[in-house]
């Protein structure tokens, strides 16, 4: 099929009872692919039509009576009581208060005196096993000498009775009369044997079938419930629903050292992606890649055999794939599709390498929640798909889909007409882009603990939902993801392995708070990572801080990028010295584009001010927000916090060449307006124009060789042009 006709590259979703509705949808929006989701079964009625078919592969649930048959390979996941204060007596922790007694229930078949642990969390250190002991009928741990007015915490393993991602549709969904899916574990040697067998019989009983969707492969990511059915716990990035004694004993001989429960919980942070990674879990992380890869090879193996497509999803039971990784690059996976919820987390998809093809699931669902009487779901579309696109302009998917229960969108015709605008729009731009890279004025790199581990992902706590507390960082990798730069991300061990990573960067960007893995916390005490990047900049390389970049109080410092940066923060250790630059120079090349507007650094930072000869951009009740210094050839730039805006978007862009000294670069490729990006594609010879907003602009185009003419664009419109 050409790219030119106004078909292909549209994946739907299907079910028994909307069989005519599929087929109607297929014609009009163009789509070529067909699928069912949880919840759905896939029509015979539609298999002939021409278009491809993928199917749902659960590898770890939708198998009851294996998982009843054998409840010592059900899935396991490491969790921690709350925190109890001991008095004079002995001490009663209950494990399940706070968790639902329909998701977990606690693993004591296995030896919990040597796969559970009670810490004490006053001293830190876990007490002998032979000063507690568990009471089954209360469901408690029992610590009879504790120390007085110390606090305790108790952790455990604990089998995954109904799947999480499950229990979450059907909370959702409000699904009645059903049973619960079982989570079972393919890692462990009879479910891995009988798993085997299962996709073989699957595919040989579903000829029809094109690719297989595997949902996803093996490990859930964290996911937990109260007892009323609330979630309690997430992390999109959470590996400690991976475990059990059958894995950690297999860790425990590849690392030769002893493992502890604590290496997992993390003090009850689970060593989300904000904590400074130990070397402990960053050991387990790659163990489990590992491992996990050449399981999913043995499956994709399988898949190929029988002349099917293997193609992942980018969510449930994704854990230990870590398709930015070079183990994934051997699992031998066709495609991948994910959810796309903004640019980021479409870059997180688009940007995988060594797959056939990428596949992004636009919002919204077709879910109740969003498709009920009075409900929006064109304006939810409308924003999906225009912060997106900046970043398909950028690096594109090859294909968009939706997912969910068709006969809901059926029932909203006006959403049915702008996604078949949808569908045209981009295959059109993909016709003009795919196969060239888009101009780049600069090389930036994040640099944080995780790198290219946590590409685009960084400050997403759960897909691209909404944090007050980080929404202020994750604008800046927002706006990245649609901008003009070759975005890389680089970790500290990248630089201790090797300093010369840095040379060809041009701006370097450290965001976040202080002491967490976004900053480097403790990683700032290492001289020669210090002096690295210290040095990068003095010899003329860019930096940007945002938030508190290298937050850590260590030798005299908190910022430990004080000195490139130009500012500290006020911690309380440096009230005796005065500070008197507090002069503002808002006429700024960083800050040309908004001399109407203020900049919005969302929740900002208090305390910070500028050391001698830094130039304060804009600071408010003498608290520094925005600044620029020079530091050897180099330059750095400081802002409190850069949500995403369109405005902010361009003090971006300007922060950027200004570290990089290429102001003169700005008028390439460029649009006056910042409601309007333009977008280069030199080896293709085409460019365009593209309005962001939902209003129609105006705007002055600068071309690559600096000519410029003037365009009105109508709402949301894209231009092309030849160059």
């Amino acid at each position: 099929m050409q790219d030119s006709k106004p078909r292909g590259r549209v994946t739907i979703p299907t079910d028994i009872d909307v069989i005519p509705q599929t087929k109607e949808l297929l014609a009009r929006w163009g789509a070529d692919a067909i699928r069912d989701c949880d919840g759905t079964d896939f029509p015979q009625e539609l298999k002939d039509t021409g278009a491809k078919v993928y199917a749902t592969y659960y590898t770890t649930r939708k198998d009851n009576a294996w998982a009843k048959a054998h409840p010592e390979e059900v899935q396991q996941c490491y969790i921690m009581t709350a925190f109890y204060t001991a008095d004079e007596g002995p001490l009663s922790i209950p494990l399940m208060k706070g968790i639902s007694p329909e998701l977990m229930q606690p693993n004591t078949r296995d030896d919990i005196t040597r796969w559970w642990e009670v810490v004490d969390r006053t001293t830190g250190q876990p007490i002998p096993a032979a000063a507690w002991c568990y009471d089954e009928s209360t469901g408690c741990v029992i610590i009879d000498k504790p120390a007085p007015y110390h606090e305790y915490t108790v952790s455990f393993l604990a089998y995954l009775i109904w799947d999480p991602v499950h229990m979450y549709n059907a909370v959702v969904n409000d699904w009645k009369d059903f049973e619960h899916q079982i989570t079972f574990d393919v890692r462990q040697p009879k479910t891995h044997q009988y798993t085997m067998e299962r996709l073989r019989k699957f595919i040989e009983t579903h000829p029809y079938v094109n690719v297989i969707r595997y949902t996803t492969f093996f490990h859930q990511f964290t996911l937990m419930f109260d007892e009323l059915k609330r979630e309690k716990y997430v992390d999109w990035y959470g590996y400690s629903a991976s475990v059990s004694p059958y894995i950690l004993q297999q860790f425990e001989e590849e690392v030769g050292y002893k493992f502890r429960p604590e290496f997992i919980i993390d003090q009850g942070y689970y060593n989300n992606q904000y904590r400074v990674p130990s070397k402990e879990y960053k050991d387990f992380q790659a163990f489990q890649r590992r491992e996990v890869a050449k399981l999913v090879r043995e499956m994709t193996d399988i898949t190929h055999e029988y002349g099917k497509e293997a193609m992942m999803f980018l969510g449930d039971h994704w854990i230990g794939t870590e398709p930015f990784m070079p183990e994934f690059q051997q699992a031998g996976v066709d495609a991948v599709v994910g959810s796309v919820g903004n640019g980021s987390t479409l870059r997180l998809i688009s940007d995988i390498k060594g797959v056939k093809y990428t596949e992004g699931r636009f919002l919204p669902y077709f879910f109740p929640d969003t498709f009920h009487e009075g409900g929006d779901p064109v304006r939810e579309a409308k924003e999906n798909w225009v912060t997106a696109r900046r970043a398909i302009l950028r690096s594109p998917i090859d294909r968009i889909g939706y997912g969910g229960y068709l006969k809901l969108a059926c029932e909203f015709p006006e959403f049915l007409d702008y996604v078949e605008s949808v569908c045209n729009e981009f295959r059109e731009l993909y016709g003009n882009i795919k196969g060239t890279t888009p101009y780049c004025v600069k090389t930036v790199a994040v640099l944080n603990c995780w790198g290219k581990m946590r590409a685009w992902g960084c400050h997403m706590v759960h897909h691209a939902l909404y944090q007050k507390q980080n929404y202020s960082y994750a604008g800046v990798i927002e706006a990245l993801s649609g901008a003009p730069f070759d975005v890389k991300f680089i970790s500290f061990d990248d630089i201790k392995a090797d300093p010369h990573v840095l040379d060809s960067i041009d701006v370097l960007i450290n965001v976040g708070d202080g002491d967490t893995a976004h900053t480097g916390g403790k990683v700032w005490e290492d001289p020669e990572i210090a002096a690295a990047v210290k040095g990068f900049v003095y010899r003329g390389g860019g930096l940007i801080g945002v938030g508190e970049p290298g937050g850590h109080q260590y030798q005299g410092r908190y910022l430990q990028l004080a000195a490139p940066l130009g500012v500290e923060k006020e911690t309380g250790f440096t009230l005796n010295y005065d500070k008197y630059n507090w002069e503002e120079h808002r006429d700024h090349f960083i800050l040309a584009d908004c001399p109407d507007h203020d900049v919005d650094f969302g929740e900002g930072k208090k305390s910070i001010y500028a050391l001698e000869g830094t130039e304060i951009l804009i600071q408010r009740d003498k608290e520094v927000q925005m600044a620029a210094h020079d530091y050897g050839q180099g330059r750095g730039v400081y802002i409190s916090g850069l949500p995403y805006s369109f405005i902010n978007n361009r003090v971006l862009y300007r922060a950027i060449l200004w570290a990089a000294h290429a102001e003169d670069q700005l008028h390439t490729w460029f649009s006056t307006n910042c409601n309007a990006e333009v977008h280069a594609y030199v080896k293709n010879g085409k460019y365009c124009v593209v309005n962001n907003t939902y209003e129609p602009q105006d705007t002055t185009v600068y071309r690559g060789d600096g000519s410029s003419f003037d365009l009105h664009l109508d709402a949301n419109e894209i231009r092309w042009y030849e160059i």
